[in-house]
């Protein structure tokens, strides 16, 4: 029997743990905070699936492709939109609550990029809903839970470039361990955190995965590609869900005037609302003409969100509205079968580059490449940990990540990394974000390097053992600078604009970068970069 390990409890984690349990492995799930907690619960929208005559695969496919703006890859986009209709039924037999329509059957709305209603949803807490009904069946499966571990780094024998397992943070008794394993899934979520109080993500989307699994010899594709979300809360960059402009939602300039397709593809729109709220000062979404009833009933979510960050009701109000950081398109590039260059290590969800989203994703493919290809990763890592048993070598991970451990603890506090932590947020939304150039591009990894070399001064001034999130939050913030250092070499290498990259001063797609992708790694700790075609 293969012993899997899962690193990450998300939707992508949990649907490769039942796939991989289903395949006859033992299956473990670390994770540093609890399952219920994931980002997954955020994706409100619905999960991509063609299941009328009125639609077609062939439409998705284009969908897809078309948003992706040329860099996703045909085959595993073919693979993903012909899976969807069979992804839908499992999640429907396990248990996930869809919205119906009036003849019973699962409920679809459109958004935005999509040529047909073709997005599933469960109200608009599709994520959520999802995201407890695959804990359920985990639990109810006997999946082992080890929840509140910290990925501190992968164990990779050198000589055979094959992973081994991981090392792990027990946050309560603030103990090192590792957990050995015939195969690992990485299933950590993305990096949407960097952009801190910009960003729709939860301040747990660190991409603790992305650093561990670089660090590891795993090479990492297209991080310059960031999604920023439309309709975020102006004040709290809180998610209002596309949901709400795909059941026939306005956006309003400062005039109370529209200005763009409300449902054109997540860049476009993006870019629209930055420029209006330059010009007129503000943008709102309107859904008051949607009705209290249709509000309640579909858009749940989005009515106590707006009245809670925002103190309006959108019934009667409108709701102002920005674009915020919130899908990373980048992360571990990985093949066909999900395994990253690394024998052994798989990756799947947002910390994964499966190639289907390109330099755009396409709204409603999250949840769906994350039951897709969850349950293609779980049942690969099941199948190659039954074949390749991990060998029991010696390996000195465990040892060097205890002595860092000890080690941070020494570090000084002569200069405070919220504040840095803060900092490193604003420039990246502001040089990083949806519109940039290389003049800012390179100020802001002259400030990345410049705090490269600080981070000894920055040690966290809780030195208690036990309970420490103030360590937690401190190595957290060394993978940050990691992966920003990264992002912005990518972004200064990719001299066009492409989907959700916008260079002002290279404001045209370059056609000889066309599918290329840029891909990122470390040789004895250095970075290097190349595209690839």
């Amino acid at each position: 029997m293969a012993k899997v390990l899962i690193i990450g409890s998300g939707g992508a984690g949990l649907v490769s743990a039942l796939s991989a349990h289903e395949s006859g492995a033992e299956v473990i799930i670390a994770s540093k905070t609890l399952p219920t907690r994931s980002q997954t619960s955020m994706a409100q929208g619905g999960m991509n699936a063609v299941l009328g005559e009125d639609d077609s695969i062939q439409n998705h496919i284009d969908d897809t492709f078309r948003s992706s703006a040329g860099l996703g890859d045909e085959a595993r986009i073919t693979f993903m939109c012909e899976k969807a209709p069979e992804a839908i039924r499992w999640c429907n037999a396990i248990g996930l609550p869809f919205s119906r329509n009036e003849s019973g059957e699962i409920a679809r709305r459109r958004l935005g990029g999509a040529s047909a209603p073709r997005a599933c949803y469960a109200q608009d807490y599709t994520g959520l809903k999802l995201l407890h009904t695959l804990y359920d069946q985990c639990l109810k499966a006997g999946i082992t839970f080890k929840n509140e571990r910290f990925l501190l780094n992968l164990i990779v024998d050198e000589e055979t470039n094959r992973v081994l397992g991981a090392t792990f943070l027990d946050i309560e008794s603030g103990d090192v361990e590792e957990i050995r394993a015939d195969a690992v899934i990485l299933s950590t979520g993305g990096y949407g955190g960097l952009y801190g109080k910009h960003s729709t993500n939860s301040v747990q989307a660190t991409g603790d995965g992305l650093a561990a699994a670089v660090r590891a010899g795993a090479k990492l594709a297209d991080m310059e590609f960031v999604q920023f979300h439309p309709t975020a809360l102006k004040n709290s960059s809180i998610l209002i869900s596309e949901s709400a402009r795909g059941a026939g939602g306005y956006l309003l300039n400062g005039n109370k005037e529209r200005f763009t397709d409300e449902l054109a593809s997540r860049d476009i729109v993006a870019r629209a609302i930055h420029d209006e709220i330059a010009s007129s000062g503000a943008v709102y979404l309107d859904i008051r003409h949607l009705g209290e009833k249709f509000i309640n009933h579909e858009l749940p979510q989005e009515r106590k969100l707006a009245q809670i960050y925002e103190g309006i009701d959108p019934v009667y109000e409108l709701i102002p509205i920005k674009p915020s950081a919130h899908y990373s398109m980048g992360g571990i590039e990985v093949d066909a079968h999900c395994m990253s260059s690394v024998s052994g290590l798989f990756a799947v969800g947002e910390c994964a580059n499966h190639k289907t989203h390109g330099a755009n994703r396409l709204g409603g493919n999250s949840l769906l490449e994350l039951v897709v290809f969850g349950l293609h990763c779980g049942a690969n890592a099941s199948e190659y940990g039954a074949k390749h048993p991990s060998p029991a070598l010696d390996n000195h991970q465990l040892a060097k990540d205890t002595n860092f451990v000890r080690g941070v603890m020494y570090f000084t506090n002569q200069i405070d990394f919220y504040q840095k932590q803060e900092m490193l947020a604003n420039i990246f939304y502001n040089n990083v974000g949806l519109i940039r150039d290389d003049m800012g591009l390179k100020a802001v990894l002259g400030a990345i390097r410049q705090m490269q070399r600080e981070l000894p001064f920055m040690g966290p001034r809780d030195k208690s053992k036990t309970c420490n999130t103030n360590l937690v939050e401190f190595i957290e913030f060394g993978n940050k600078i990691e992966l920003s250092e990264i992002i912005v070499v990518s972004a200064i290498s990719r001299v066009e604009s492409r989907g959700a990259h916008y260079r002002i001063d290279a404001p045209k797609r370059n056609d000889q970068m066309f599918g290329a992708h840029t891909i990122t790694w470390k040789e004895d700790g250095v970075l290097c970069a190349d595209f690839i075609q």
